[in-house]
This record gives structure tokens, sequence and C-alpha cells, in this order.
């Protein structure tokens, strides 16, 4: 008997379970059934401790298929996780070196949704790049979801890493990755489309 999926989200930096896209996909999820099997965790850790409350979410779901959702920053993870444990992931918009990028947001931010205030120090920038996954092992693992108007992060960077035949590249659009609730059947049809894939 072939077991249930389990989609676990990632929501980007700064972001948040109550983001627009994160909201769409438990909406989606629910639509077809899969209410129960959705997890979109609430991440307010540096690096290193989100990598281990992530592993005990996968670690505690063995008898499911886990898919991988990840945006920006989480799309940065969700990359780690799935090379980690040989997953399949949809990524919308990723940070690809957030280690670099996210320098200069070096002290103290707050939350768009919760207002609390997130720090970000010179260790997490250090544990980022002991997350960074490249080359990749298993590329095919991945369809990477871009928007060229994205005006945090250069979707270029992305068809680099992840191969321009796993990227589905919009004109336009934005980091918030404009209308994604359209591209909802076919981030699911791809997620459920892979065969094999177990948590090890």
């Amino acid at each position: 008997m072939s077991r249930q999926p389990f989609f676990l989200y990632l929501h980007g930096f700064l972001s948040s379970p109550l983001s627009k896209k994160a909201l769409q996909t438990i909406e989606y999820c629910k639509q077809s059934g899969w209410d129960s099997q959705i997890s979109v965790p609430e991440m307010t850790s540096g690096p290193a401790q989100t990598i281990s409350e992530l592993r005990t979410i996968i670690d505690e779901r063995y008898d499911f298929e886990i898919k991988l959702i990840g945006s920006s920053l989480g799309g940065f993870y969700a990359t780690f996780l799935s090379e980690e444990y040989d997953l399949p992931a949809v990524l919308i918009n990723p940070a690809v070196r957030p280690f670099r990028s996210l320098k200069t947001l070096i002290g103290e931010h707050r939350n768009y949704y919760s207002d609390n205030i997130h720090i970000v120090t010179k260790e997490h920038m250090g544990e980022l790049l002991q997350l960074e996954k490249s080359p990749l092992e298993n590329p095919d693992n991945f369809w990477v979801l871009l928007q060229t108007g994205d005006e945090t992060l250069d979707y270029r960077q992305a068809v680099r890493k992840y191969g321009e035949p796993n990227c589905l590249i919009r004109a336009k659009g934005s980091h918030s990755y404009d209308n994604f609730e359209s591209e909802l059947p076919a981030v699911f049809k791809f997620l459920l489309s892979s065969i094999g894939q177990s948590v090890r």
C-alpha cells in the first residue's frame, strides 16, 4: 500500500504561516482532502536550529511521503532538506546564497506579520554557509518557480544553480510571486508525480 503524501511548506525570511502563498497552499490542500497532511511551521530561530526543528518534523512522519515547498529563504532550507533526504521540492523565487545576500541585514528586524523582532547575527551567516548544497546531487528533485521581476533576488542565480530545464520562468512579477495560486495545480502535480521518494 502506497504511503500518503505530507506537504511541508517553508516560508521566507520575516514571513510566516499567515503569508498569502502559505494560506493559498493550505486552502488547496483542504480542497484536495489533505487538510491534515500539511504543515507550515513558523520559523523564527537561527538557521541551524530551524533545520533541526524541520528534521524533527520529517523524521516524525516516516510513514508519509514528504513533499517540500519552499519560498525565498524557505527555498534554501528546502534545498538542503531535499538533498539530505532525497525528497521532491518546489521552490518559489528561492534564495540561492543567503549567507551573502543577508549579510547586509545583520541586526534586528520586525516580522511582517507578527511584529516579533528577529535578530540576524554573523553566526547565522556561518550556519547558512554550512547548509549550502552545491553542486546538487539530485537536481531532478526540484521544480523552481521564478519571476524575472523579483525585486529582491536575481532569478538568474537560481537558473544557474538548478538548471533551466528544472525552472519555470515567468516574465515580470515580483519576489512574492504574483498569481501563485494559478500555479498550485502544477505544483502539486509535480510533487505527486515523484515515485519512490522516501525518508531515510
